[in-house]
């Protein structure tokens, strides 16, 4: 269960990280507060993984999902480069979320 809470800790991360280019700079009321309540949810989450797995694993599993789903979302919503070497770069990232997965001990 820890780490399905996990993954959905993740996700609220990336809808912050994602929220944040929407509130333009906080100055945009329903923006920000979906992206405040977002990251409250997020840190909640995390805070309930982590009382099961390791913090060092779950924090890196938590940022990596994070930054795996922002940079999908940049290229999708926002038209950010797709390079080959961004790409492989997202690959790496989402290799070491596998790895720190299959070696962790819950």
């Amino acid at each position: 269960m820890a780490w399905i809470i996990l993954v959905l800790a993740g996700l609220f991360e990336i809808a912050w990280a994602v929220g944040l280019k929407y509130t333009e700079g906080f100055t945009r009321l329903w923006p920000s507060l979906a992206t405040a309540g977002a990251m409250v949810v997020s840190i909640v989450l995390l805070a309930l993984a982590v009382k099961t797995l390791p913090l060092s694993t779950a924090y890196a599993i938590w940022t990596g999902i994070g930054a795996v789903g922002a940079v999908i979302l940049g290229i999708v919503l926002f038209n950010e480069s797709a390079s080959t070497a961004r790409l492989l770069c997202l690959l790496m990232i989402v290799a070491g979320i596998i790895g720190l997965k299959l070696v962790s001990p819950e």
